[in-house]
């Protein structure tokens, strides 16, 4: 029994040391692709592979927002990430919404 209990408890080590390494490594999640957004003026602009749950602030006001990425974009009207305004699911494209801001959500 007592053989039992130490390769037990070995065990327990090993896979609890192993679960905590896995769970403090924490590399930056990004999504794959990309998110278009056209300017007022017809101006393209692009961020590749953006990070999640990270606010970016769009160069321009968009009037066209392309989600061309595998994870759900939230948009904000405006900077910062303030006043949500709506989420765009992965291959969706929404207009005349002018955000200001975008945050991967997932």
């Amino acid at each position: 029994m007592n053989r039992f209990a130490r390769r037990a408890r070995i065990g327990l080590t090993l896979g609890t040391a192993a679960a905590l390494a896995l769970g403090l490594t924490s590399s930056a999640e990004a999504a794959t692709g990309r998110i278009r957004y056209f300017s007022s003026a017809g101006q393209e602009f692009r961020i590749d592979n953006p990070p999640d749950n990270v606010c970016i602030n769009l160069q321009a006001r968009a009037r066209t927002l392309v989600n061309e990425t595998n994870k759900t974009v939230s948009y904000f009207f405006g900077a910062n990430c303030t006043n949500f305004t709506g989420n765009l699911a992965p291959g969706r494209a929404v207009a005349y919404q002018n955000p200001l801001s975008v945050r991967v959500i997932g």
